[in-house]
């Protein structure tokens, strides 16, 4: 599995300054990691996500009905 440092160096995104280059480096992992997911394995993983951010900050997201 490749690491956030893999991506960073992918050639098609080496010409971008650090801020833009980093972000861009993380949305090729996400999508490297969903990529063969379903759409309801693509919803829990991002679910899980949140879910880990609101744990780890001690917030709460309000999430609107119809997104459940």
């Amino acid at each position: 599995m490749k690491v956030l440092e893999d991506y960073m160096n992918d050639p098609s995104i080496s010409h971008l300054q650090m801020p833009l280059r980093e972000v861009k480096a993380i949305r090729l992992m996400i999508h490297d990691e969903t990529k063969d997911m379903t759409s309801s394995e693509v919803t829990a993983y991002y679910k899980k996500g949140l879910e880990d951010i609101q744990t780890k900050h001690g917030f709460k997201f309000n999430i609107a009905a119809s997104a459940k």
